[in-house]
């Protein structure tokens, strides 16, 4: 099944609040969001061999690239906000 049809309600809210590109950015948010929250589940059970307390390297390595791409995602969605405030303004 399509992203658009499993998060078709969540899209069009985001898509009518905030237009086209920004609401589907924001969905992308929650669903990166998402995957970090059944990320962070997992790396309770899959601890570092060498460093006890915190979760295997790919995990980590996991969890940064979302964060990452989350943090990417935002930067642009900031960057369109400025933008149509200049175009209306």
């Amino acid at each position: 099944m399509s992203i658009y049809d499993e998060r078709r309600d969540e899209l069009e809210k985001h898509e009518i609040m905030m237009g086209k590109s920004r609401g589907r950015l924001a969905v992308t948010l929650v669903v990166l969001t998402d995957a970090l929250v059944l990320v962070g589940q997992h790396s309770v059970y899959c601890q570092s061999a060498r460093t006890p307390g915190k979760p295997a390297m790919d995990i980590q390595i996991i969890t940064k690239s979302i964060s990452d791409a989350k943090e990417l995602i935002a930067g642009v969605m900031a960057d369109l906000k400025v933008r149509d405030s200049v175009e209306k303004g």
